[in-house]
């Protein structure tokens, strides 16, 4: 039985930042596993990408097609989305092979199962969430599954969707199979984040107001062993010379010793690698800092989000402007670029909030002012995403309302406030040059 896995576009062409598809590639290495022939193609590689799975189906003739749906938009305030893409490419796969067997999964589909099972009938099985034990099984029983975690099937004219699986042993997490996709074509393709990931653990206890990884990932934090995460990283290293990656964590350094412990073992190996990932700033210490420099952390990613103790206190950030600044000064006495994310925007802007924001971005600058470490400050509005307090929020506030559909861009961004993002870019980009520029 031959199986063709997709991963369907998850960037705004091929100039934008690309990554290593680590879940579909982790999915071939279970099914090869368990027996089956198993292809990939990541359509984000391809200057020809709907040519190629063209070419892909008639010349394999697959019998099963797994879609993987990783971003359902590019985010960064646009209105673009990337829906159409995995639509487009799910029906060409129905048209061209009607007898193949169509299952869709990734993160963006995870978000919305019953609504893209509905737009897109030809698809016959989905999966939400881990499917590293789901969808071999699934493969196995093809027309009569049994009642999987995470499968979304077609069942009395309806689309049934079984809870979902957040139950993974990381201590048996098995690394992506390399074999089915050479890594080494993604190595220095990026210039911001380094495209290689590395996994070291799911789930977040966190309970941010706009966030879906707990929701897709669990608020219990499953852990990787540090040994297993070095071991993955120096076989990529060595075999395939990668020497930048990115932890995919929802944060890193959460639990502090597990990054520390890591670190550690880099540092054993003697490992000359590049690494980042997004950090939490009351996790965040003088101590940490200086061993993730010498295990080789090459950006501190920090994501407050809010940019004044309000809009901190609104999204659930459960941090203070005190514990933001602290983790700045920390990271400014190192030689390690930082950059910060923050939103724009929040529910209750007032004149005086967005005071407070303009002065936090001064302050930042102000900081990282001496060793001119300041990578750059994204601004973002909200993505109102299902199931979020976010979400109720903005319903309950007239923002969205209930016939708004939020598979498509959909952001947090009401009017007076609506333009104060681009008060705050102007800032940021001035400071931003002047800094790197050497101009007082």
């Amino acid at each position: 039985m031959k199986i063709l896995l997709i991963q369907t576009p998850s960037v705004e062409g091929p100039s934008q930042e690309r990554v290593y598809p680590i879940g579909i590639v982790t999915l071939a290495g279970c099914l090869k596993k368990a027996g089956y022939e198993v292809v990939l193609l990541d359509m984000n590689m391809e200057t020809d990408p709907y040519g190629t799975v063209k070419t892909r189906l008639m010349d394999d003739r697959p019998d099963i097609v797994g879609l993987s749906l990783r971003n359902i938009d590019p985010l960064r305030n646009k209105t673009s989305s990337l829906i159409p893409p995995f639509l487009v490419t799910a029906k060409m796969v129905a048209s061209l092979l009607p007898g193949a067997w169509l299952i869709a999964g990734g993160t963006g589909f995870s978000l919305f199962p019953e609504r893209l099972m509905t737009e897109v009938p030809e698809i016959h099985y989905g999966i939400v969430g881990e499917a590293e034990h789901s969808l071999p099984l699934l493969i196995s029983s093809l027309g009569r599954p049994p009642l999987l975690p995470g499968l979304c099937l077609r069942k009395e004219g309806r689309i049934q969707i079984i809870p979902s699986s957040q139950k993974l042993d990381m201590g048996c997490y098995q690394p992506p199979d390399r074999s089915v996709l050479d890594p080494s074509l993604y190595a220095e393709i990026n210039s911001y984040v380094p495209a290689i990931g590395i996994e070291t653990k799911r789930g977040c206890p966190f309970h941010c107001a706009y966030c879906v990884y707990p929701k897709l990932q669990g608020s219990h934090i499953r852990c990787r062993t540090p040994h297993a995460v070095v071991d993955e990283i120096e076989l990529l290293h060595k075999e395939y010379g990668i020497g930048r990656f990115h932890f995919t964590d929802p944060i890193v350094n959460f639990p502090e010793n597990h990054l520390s412990d890591i670190c550690n073992e880099i540092l054993k190996r003697h490992l000359k690698i590049k690494w980042d990932g997004f950090m939490r700033e009351d996790h965040f210490s003088l101590e940490n800092a200086v061993l993730y420099e010498k295990a080789g952390c090459e950006c501190f990613s920090f994501s407050p989000d809010g940019l004044c103790q309000e809009s901190l206190d609104i999204l659930d950030k459960r941090l203070t402007e005190q514990t933001i600044l602290k983790a700045a000064d920390i990271a400014s006495e190192t030689d390690i670029i930082s950059v910060y994310h923050f939103m724009v925007n929040v529910p209750g802007e007032t004149e005086k909030t967005c005071n407070k924001g303009l002065r936090t971005v001064e302050m930042l600058y102000d900081i990282h002012g001496r060793k001119r470490n300041l990578g750059t400050i994204v601004l973002n509005n909200i993505r109102i995403l299902p199931g979020t307090p976010i979400e109720r929020l903005a319903l309950d506030t007239g923002v969205i309302g209930s016939e708004t559909d939020l598979l498509y861009p959909t952001y947090y961004n009401p009017r007076p406030f609506d333009s104060f993002r681009y008060r705050l870019e102007a800032l940021h980009l001035s400071s931003n040059i002047l800094m790197w520029q050497g101009v007082k």
